[in-house]
């Protein structure tokens, strides 16, 4: 949608009725029937709910609650409150879920009265329900059950405050709507758009795929506790619809681990994309700040933010496929770095790695300490960066411009998906043959047995742990792994009472001189230079407390505000006064 972002702004000014915006033209005398009657007016609201609800690039306290990354957070600390999670929506704002599901609302109760063809109001209708099922679903993996509200409510007067007095549907009823949604966007959107201008609109395959995630989330612990098969028997056939539709339309992994990130238009694994551009100027740019936030910042005006842990680093397993754990992996604590899954190098950017960087092929990072100093401008807290997506040839003055697009969801996304609703009905052939395609791509050994490192014959509980450790490399640093560890129920094996870590690696003075050692760096082996100058040490990152997830967090409360707004709302279990059950 890169020619859009003008017409989004415009559509979003008719529909306020402001007088100025961009060439100055009046737009207060577009009344309510000129835009659903005119083909450009009613596709640029349209464009307005894109613009208005496509996912970012992750960041925040959801990015931090996991072990790829670390950071002070009320949700490890334990200290979450009822007002904490405030994505329900306290006030009347626009800009909040039941805001936007607002202006969604205004949308489908008009256009079916259109003059415009029935076909293209469909197309335009199946774009905006998507959104609606986006933004409930964004509610209900946070709280159960919602009310649904499917029109637009009156604004003013105590009529009007009684009529939205709504109170929750059951999350079941919910998670049907949000179904409903989406299948009227399958039934109604292209597999593919034919025209390049409509790069990033929804597609039935999106659609479908994003129907795949609902129904894994409604099959998985945090909402189905006691395994019910049918649930697990939805997900997968919804995802292998999912499958079916996008490969029949030339979606598909993308050659490349690495470049993926940097083809744009018509990326055969970008199935849902928000873009964005690198053009400068409030009215026409549309930059994103993971780049510029991810990247050294003496490499250019980067904050050297988002650093890998030590856990994530160790997450990643041998070429061989197998995980580091293994005895027979050859995993040499002090070559970390070595005959490790290629994704690891192209996730994870450490001390004496090549990385291509600001259009240079040869750069060799150092992260290293020499007498408890930094042998960099600032010292990156873990001893890593992220390499992902960074742009290799962007250069240090356009950094902050970057126009990288956000893949919100990959083919590989939608493989491991369905690898996981398999495993849940007990087709365990089938996992096995998307995460051996996913390994295949990605670089790994196939070995003897043809299965990259995967153990053989596993139970359903293997495989499912397996998906989820593939889950936890492919798609790291995506915004992927909160929501994974949440709907498996996992924070508390996986981090509870724990501290997560990072490495400093300290120059042996010792053994050669700092001076002596950075003449020689950058034409030495770094097998050599670790082996014999290099010394590793584990360090805590979080120093304040070990974590503490509650396990009241897996629905998160309603706040307070909206509990006074509307008395025929119920809080959830386990919070005070809680009567409403999100299992139900």
């Amino acid at each position: 949608m890169r020619t859009k972002y003008i017409i989004t702004i415009l559509s979003a000014f008719v529909l306020c009725g402001c007088e100025k915006v961009l060439d100055k033209t009046d737009l207060s005398a577009f009344n309510e029937e000129q835009v659903f009657n005119d083909s450009l007016l009613a596709r640029g609201y349209v464009d307005y709910v894109y613009d208005q609800n496509l996912p970012v690039w992750p960041t925040g306290d959801f990015l931090k609650c996991t072990d790829e990354i670390s950071g002070e957070t009320k949700f490890f600390e334990g200290t979450v409150q009822v007002n904490t999670v405030t994505d329900f929506g306290t006030t009347v704002n626009a800009t909040n879920n039941y805001g936007k599901i607002r202006s969604i609302n205004q949308f489908l109760a008009k256009m079916p009265q259109s003059i415009l063809s029935e076909g293209y109001k469909k197309e335009l209708q199946a774009q905006v329900t998507f959104f609606r099922a986006y933004r409930y679903f964004d509610l209900v993996q946070l709280y159960g059950g919602v009310p649904l509200v499917l029109e637009p409510l009156a604004g003013v007067g105590e009529q009007a405050k009684e009529e939205a007095a709504i109170p929750r549907s059951s999350t079941s009823e919910s998670i049907g709507q949000i179904v409903k949604d989406l299948d009227y966007s399958i039934a109604n959107l292209p597999g593919k758009w034919s025209n390049s201008n409509d790069w990033g609109r929804i597609t039935s395959g999106a659609a479908a795929g994003f129907k795949g995630r609902v129904l894994l989330h409604w099959a998985s612990p945090q909402f189905n506790p006691s395994d019910l098969p049918e649930r697990w028997k939805l997900a997968y056939e919804a995802n292998k619809k999912a499958i079916e539709l996008l490969s029949a339309n030339g979606f598909k992994l993308h050659q490349s681990f690495r470049d993926l990130w940097f083809t744009e238009a018509n990326n055969s694994e970008a199935v849902w994309v928000t873009c964005y551009n690198n053009k400068v100027g409030d009215q026409i740019n549309k930059n994103q700040g993971w780049d510029n936030n991810t990247r050294p910042s003496y490499l250019g005006t980067g904050s050297g933010s988002n650093q890998p842990t030590w856990e994530i680093a160790q997450a990643f397993p041998m070429k061989s496929g197998k995980n580091i754990t293994e005895k027979s992996s050859g995993y040499d604590s002090q070559l970390f770095y070595k005959n490790r899954d290629p994704r690891f190098n192209n996730t994870i950017a450490y001390n004496g790695a090549t990385w291509h960087i600001n259009g240079n092929t040869n750069y060799r990072l150092w992260t290293y300490m020499v007498d408890n100093k930094t042998v960099e401008q600032k010292a990156t807290t873990t001893g890593f960066y992220v390499r992902k997506a960074i742009d290799p040839n962007l250069a240090s003055g356009a950094v902050a411009n970057s126009g990288t697009d956000w893949i919100e969801m990959r083919y590989a996304e939608v493989m491991l998906n369905f690898a996981e609703a398999a495993c849940g009905i007990n087709k365990l052939d089938e996992a096995y043959n998307q995460l051996s395609e996913i390994r295949q791509r990605a670089g790994i050994e196939a070995g003897a047995d043809g299965l990259y490192g995967l153990k053989a014959n596993m139970t359903r509980a293997e495989m499912f742990e397996a998906i989820l450790h593939e889950r936890q490399i492919e798609l790291a640093f995506e915004g992927k792994r909160f929501w994974d560890l949440r709907r498996w129920k996992l924070f508390e094996s996986v981090l509870n009472d724990k501290r997560r870590t990072g490495v400093t690696i300290n120059l042996k003075t010792s053994a050669i001189s700092a001076a002596d050692f950075a003449s020689k760096r950058d034409g030495m082996s770094l097998d050599s230079a670790y082996r014999n100058y290099f010394e590793i040490v584990p360090k805590s990152l979080d120093t304040k407390y070990a974590i503490k997830w509650l396990p009241e967090y897996y629905f998160f409360a309603i706040p307070s505000t909206a509990l006074a707004n509307n008395p025929r709302l119920e809080q959830n279990l386990g919070w005070p006064s809680g009567t409403f059950d999100p299992l139900k």
